[in-house]
């Protein structure tokens, strides 16, 4: 990786982001000593410009950036730094400088299991539960489908609220699978639901598509 840290008198900016959660926790600036020690260290370090010297993130809080990846961007003059937070980033005290609170959406989580759906399928390994399914065929994931949604179905009813949580992931991730098999994912779905948030979406013309699509 080509950094043009002449360009902008020896510093670049420094994005700096959660790897877990996604969040931009700060922006710092690097120079080429500050780059160095921190792929050597594992630990983000900058260029104090107030106090000009290198400076390591959490060197006197011990709220250390670990470092995950570096990436510049186009122009090479910018850095995307991907890290594991320990503590606050901010010297206030908050999670970030922008005073947000560093939260880890769970529905992020749909797209990692997606990714390890897709590792099961192209691999198979054996004694996977999932490796098992594929092997099943479609027509028995869709059965399987079905008896987790009856199950939801009858948590709901009953009004248990854990159970109804428990079912409904089987449903979820039986049905992920399902997709899987016929070559789509769960992003498919979140796309198609985007579309029919949008006020312009046409559900009639839609349902007539669909009614001739089966002609």
């Amino acid at each position: 990786m080509q950094i043009d840290f002449d360009k902008q008198g020896g510093l670049v900016p420094a994005v700096i982001q959660d790897d877990t959660t996604k969040n931009v926790l700060m922006l710092g600036y690097m120079n080429e000593e500050a780059y160095q020690k921190t792929i050597e260290t594992r630990k983000v370090t900058f260029w104090s410009r107030s106090r000009n010297c290198l400076w390591t993130k959490g060197e006197t809080s011990g709220n250390y950036l670990s470092l995950v990846s570096i990436k510049s961007d186009c122009d090479n003059d910018t850095l995307l730094v991907k890290v594991h937070p320990h503590g606050p980033t901010c010297h206030t005290g908050t999670d970030t400088c922008w005073g947000e609170t560093n939260r880890l959406n769970p529905i992020l989580f749909l797209s990692e299991l997606q990714n390890f759906i897709d590792a099961r399928h192209e691999e198979m390994p054996q004694d996977s539960y999932t490796t098992s399914l594929f092997k099943k065929g479609v027509e028995k994931i869709a059965q399987k489908v079905g008896e987790e949604a009856v199950e939801t179905i009858i948590e709901a009813v009953k009004g248990n609220n854990d159970s109804l949580v428990y079912e409904a992931s089987d449903m979820i991730y039986h049905l992920m699978v399902l997709l899987t098999s016929k070559g789509l994912h769960i992003e498919d779905l979140a796309r198609e639901l985007a579309r029919r948030h949008n006020p312009e979406w046409d559900k009639a013309r839609r349902v007539e598509k669909a009614n001739d699509d089966t002609k």
